[in-house]
């Protein structure tokens, strides 16, 4: 069973699944699906489209280069049947899957931790913007105003150490 490539949006078409526009240079584009086709039709680009792999690589959301990609690629050289490198490929192909996994993982979690420091700046750049809501009356001076914003940020970096 060979699983095909979406020309637009990079998911799996399984067979009898999706369609196939051949041009007149003979180049075959698969589609797993309408949505796509009519985008390709419209000449729409990938890269532009949110809902694609392509966007999703380009705009830094899913992981653009990892070695492990390299073995999704097709071989199509024939390979006399023998039980034992059935069963090591079997097993590589697990463990190359949980590598896969983990580093996934680990991209989406600095990718979020990216988010929580600019969500912290943002909210220190408008505690200071708008000090003079939080402060007294009473207080009139700049230095009780800075401190309270020292205050703040010490307390921001506390929950730092914390995560």
């Amino acid at each position: 069973m060979r699983l095909e490539k979406c020309y637009f949006c990079s998911s799996t078409v399984y067979p009898g699944h999706g369609v196939h526009f051949v041009r007149n240079d003979c180049k075959v584009f698969r589609f797993c699906r309408s949505k796509c086709h009519k985008a390709f039709k419209k000449k729409r680009n990938p890269r532009k489209t949110k809902w694609t792999k392509a966007f999703r690589k380009a705009a830094g959301k899913d992981l653009a280069v990892d070695p492990s990609f390299e073995f999704e690629k097709r071989r199509n050289v024939p390979v006399k049947y023998d039980r034992e490198l059935w069963t090591t490929t079997v097993k590589a192909m697990k463990r190359i899957e949980e590598i896969r996994i983990k580093r996934q993982n680990q991209h989406i979690i600095n990718r979020l931790k990216k988010g929580k420091a600019l969500e912290k700046a943002n909210d220190i750049k408008e505690v200071e913007k708008n000090i003079h809501l939080i402060r007294s009356p009473a207080a009139k001076s700049k230095l009780l105003e800075k401190k309270m914003v020292q205050v703040i940020k010490e307390e921001n970096m506390d929950m730092d150490d914390e995560l």
